[in-house]
């Protein structure tokens, strides 16, 4: 069975392109001093929320790649500990960690020899395209949680729906 066009959507869908918003746009120009600020009506900071996208997502890619990989507690291990604030060092380590696990998820995806449906062996009966089509929901989620965070902080742009430069 020719199944590139199932990878090819599956990639797209991990980048957020079509329907779904982009990762980079919703992140841009994040004020440093709103990242830890709670406003009433959200449930989390944009720090807590960028630092559990990347936890998910990396615990995600690593079960479905290393059969030795032991996920962290949940629910307190997908989450950033203490009400750290973080520098714009770990802001931008956290970003590009979860860029690097998106793009190796994109890799293993599009790797022709990667069998989308069996089962990883490891697993209960998870496969890769199962595992993908998750990373790519929880994404959309928590992206559409850090726009209304910008909403309620009055970070985002008045029509909602313009690119910002990066």
């Amino acid at each position: 069975m020719d199944d590139r066009g199932v990878r090819e959507h599956l990639a797209k869908l991990l980048v957020g392109t079509d329907a779904h918003l982009d990762f980079d746009d919703t992140l841009a120009q994040f004020p440093v001093d709103l990242r830890t600020v709670i406003p009433n009506g959200a449930a989390h900071s944009a720090w807590q929320l960028l630092e559990h996208l990347r936890i998910a997502q990396w615990d995600i890619l690593e079960f479905s790649r290393d059969p030795n990989h032991v996920s962290p507690t949940f629910p307190d291990g997908y989450w950033p500990s203490g009400d750290t604030s973080p520098d714009e060092d770990a802001w931008d380590k956290s970003v590009n960690a979860f860029r690097a696990d998106r793009e190796a998820l994109r890799e293993l995806v599009s790797n022709e020899s990667t069998d989308l449906l069996a089962p990883i062996p490891h697993g209960t009966g998870q496969t890769i395209l199962r595992e993908c089509l998750m990373v790519a929901k929880h994404n959309s989620y928590h992206l559409g949680q850090l726009v209304l965070l910008r909403r309620l902080l009055g970070v985002w742009p008045q029509n909602g729906n313009q690119k910002i430069e990066i």
